[in-house]
């Protein structure tokens, strides 16, 4: 008996020493360290309700830069250690930085999220009348399952230059007051052929009409001419000053009308519209703002465009970022970087890739490998490489790399722990890490595991979202150059 209890000694040992395991991090912390959870993410909750647009956002990220100290980088000729700056990509994106005492050519210290999300936009021609009611026609944005967006509260946020170039801003849905607006769905009663439908087909894209009227102009004259269609065109005149041709050129979005909410009795989870990835836009950008003491220069760049594929001017594949990141070289070495010098600072540099990742879902378990799925509670993710398709898509991290970040995670005391996007075989998705190894960069995803992801109401785990912070600063405050090896310098 007395050997059988060595022997379970010994392999206990031995198993805690040689297997690789992660925790669930409500067990890890005591009353005073799940208060630090609590109180963060009441910021957290705010920025979602503030930010539901790529736009909204980055003006969200503008003001919380401004109350901790960073200025526009065009108003610094130089910069030194301590400077704090910031500078926008067409109102979309945005690129804050911290300046360390490093030469910059040894390189970045660098974190990538984005914050545009799936959504519905409104076609350049939306205001139509049919039978009696007044609807916008729209066009979804990223990867949606359609049939969620039926049934359900939403909101209108954009801009809209008239024809003399003034800018009119719209935000309605979101107030306790305002009106809100929904894709209307078929009553169970008749749906015998829907219900037989695949689950792409049950609401189609030109389905997706959102209901926004249904006053006529003139309620004695039934002889006027789309007369529910007049009527709503009319009211937006009145209060805006926009005709339909405003439209055409406007930039419209349609949202989920519902605010951030706590999930569960014990108030553990979040749940909101947009976390993917404005929960990784958020911590990426509070860490920076908390960080102390930077040797090497610390930036995060949120990006616009990435749920349609990161192209265009404000996506992440846009050499604008680049430019930005020329111009603070600039004035750190006081002269223009040659193009050894930009070299030199891509090939020294590391980033994170931030973006979220899927939670296990005890309720669709089977698609996941579920020794290589991230948990929700058990920290920030860490993935080697996404993609799908035998890892099409993926820049594919070293392991020089992996073990670079994942060791200034354990210095820091942060719980994070490793997540696949599902099955081999059963999909995937892309982040905006290839765009970013492109220009030599060392690149690494890491992020927050997501429940119910591109849905109109995700859900993350508090100490998730807490975690990931505390990662993003140890990160941005201490991590050196890959295996302490510059390159070109």
């Amino acid at each position: 008996m007395a050997k059988k209890e060595t022997d379970k000694k010994t392999a206990d040992a031995l198993r805690d020493t040689l297997f690789f395991s992660t925790k669930n991090q409500w067990g890890e912390r005591d009353a005073d360290k799940r208060d630090d959870v609590f109180r963060f993410v009441e910021g957290y909750k705010a920025a979602l309700d503030a930010g539901k647009t790529e736009r909204l956002y980055v003006e969200f990220s503008i003001s919380r830069l401004k109350e901790a100290g960073f200025k526009p980088l065009a108003s610094f000729d130089s910069l030194k250690a301590g400077d704090k700056v910031y500078q926008t990509v067409r109102g979309r994106g945005i690129v804050a930085a911290r300046i360390g005492s490093d030469d910059p050519r040894t390189g970045f210290n660098l974190i990538g999220a984005h914050v545009d999300s799936p959504r519905l936009d409104l076609k350049p021609q939306p205001v139509y009348e049919a039978q009696e009611l007044v609807l916008f026609k729209t066009h979804y944005y990223g990867g949606i399952k359609k049939y969620q967006w039926a049934a359900l509260p939403l909101a209108i946020k954009g801009v809209v230059y008239k024809k003399d170039g003034s800018k009119v801003t719209i935000d309605i849905g979101d107030k306790p007051d305002d009106p809100a607006f929904c894709v209307t769905d078929l009553l169970p009663h008749l749906a015998k052929d829907q219900m037989q439908k695949k689950a792409t087909d049950v609401i189609s894209g030109e389905q997706l009409n959102v209901l926004v009227g249904g006053l006529p102009f003139d309620e004695q004259n039934q002889d006027i001419k789309d007369r529910f269609k007049l009527g709503l065109l009319s009211l937006l005149n009145h209060e805006y000053g926009i005709t339909e041709r405003d439209f055409v050129t406007a930039e419209i979005e349609v949202v989920p009308a519902a605010n951030a909410r706590d999930v569960g009795f014990d108030r553990s989870f979040i749940g909101a519209y947009g976390q993917d990835d404005r929960v990784c836009a958020y911590t990426a950008l509070e860490a920076l703002i908390d960080s102390q003491d930077l040797s090497r220069t610390a930036l995060v760049i949120l990006y616009d465009k990435e749920e349609t594929g990161s192209q265009g001017n404000t996506g992440a594949s846009s050499a604008l970022y680049l430019h930005v990141q020329h111009e603070i070289m600039k004035r750190m070495l006081g002269e223009d970087p040659s193009v050894s010098d930009m070299h030199a600072n891509h090939a020294n540099s590391i980033v994170i890739s931030s973006d979220v990742t899927a939670a296990l879902d005890p309720n669709f378990a089977d698609v996941s490998d579920q020794l290589n799925a991230a948990k929700a509670g058990h920290g920030i993710a860490v993935a080697k490489y996404v993609g799908s398709r035998g890892k099409g898509g993926t820049s594919d991290a070293s392991a020089e790399l992996f073990t670079a970040v994942t060791r200034c995670f354990d210095q820091a005391g942060v719980a994070w722990q490793s997540g696949e996007l599902g099955k081999v075989d059963q999909g995937g998705g892309g982040t905006v890490a290839v765009f970013q190894a492109e220009t030599g960069m060392e690149v690494i995803d890491c992020g927050v595991p997501v429940l119910s992801m591109h849905s109109c109401f995700e859900v993350t785990s508090k100490v998730d979202v807490y975690e990931t912070y505390r990662a993003y600063r140890a990160f941005l405050e201490t991590m050196g150059t890959v295996s302490d090896q510059s390159l070109f310098v």
